[in-house]
This record gives C-alpha cells, structure tokens and sequence, in this order.
C-alpha cells in the first residue's frame, strides 16, 4: 500500500494557505484524497459542501518524503478520510516515511543532525 500511495497523485485541501491537517494521538494528519468525489465527501461531512475548496495535486512520494519531514512534529497522511472503511492511515513509522521524521527510529542510531 505504501508504493500504492508514493505513486498516487493526491488532492491535498488548502486551509489559508497551507494544508488542511488535524491532530489525532500526538500526530498531526495531513488529509489527502484520491479523487474530488472523496474530497467532496469530506466536505460535505465537515458541513461545507457549498463553499468551493481549494486544494493543490501532490504525489504521495513528495508527501512522504518532503512534506511529513518538514511538519516539525509527528506527522502522518490520512487518505479518503470520510470514506469509512476505505479511509487509509500512514502514521509516521520507519517504512513509511524517511527515518528522520519516524516516531519509532533508533534515537541512538547515527544519522543526519539537523
């Protein structure tokens, strides 16, 4: 699933400016949708599915390795999450995201010092 996702392009919603994410279990989830009808979906769950919303088409690839590292927390994709049982996680766990921004890293473990 995750070579899945690092090939999908994803629409991300803008909130002001930057990426609609929320905090759930110490990670902050960036919400990402395969598809406009799935975003559709999750506005129409957040009550604003008359508004028009902005989003911006990323690869999963650029979320993972470019977007997650630079959060500055703990950070995960949440794909189609209003769709139910097709909703999908990937919390920041080496084998997901590059070893620096996973929570379950080796903190001894030599590496890049930022």
């Amino acid at each position: 699933m995750v070579g899945e996702l690092r090939r999908a392009a994803l629409l991300v919603p803008l909130d002001g400016g930057g990426m609609w994410t929320g905090h759930l279990g110490g990670v902050r989830w960036i919400f990402a949708f395969t598809g406009e009808e799935s975003l559709a979906r999750f506005a129409r769950s957040r009550g604003n599915s008359q508004q028009a919303w902005e989003y911006a088409e990323l690869l999963g690839a650029r979320l993972l390795d470019e977007v997650v590292p630079g959060m500055g927390e703990p950070a995960g994709i949440a794909v189609d999450v209003a769709d139910g049982d097709g909703a999908m996680l990937f919390p920041p766990v080496l084998g997901i995201v590059p070893e620096a921004a996973a929570v379950d890293r080796d903190p001894d473990a030599p590496g890049e010092v930022g």
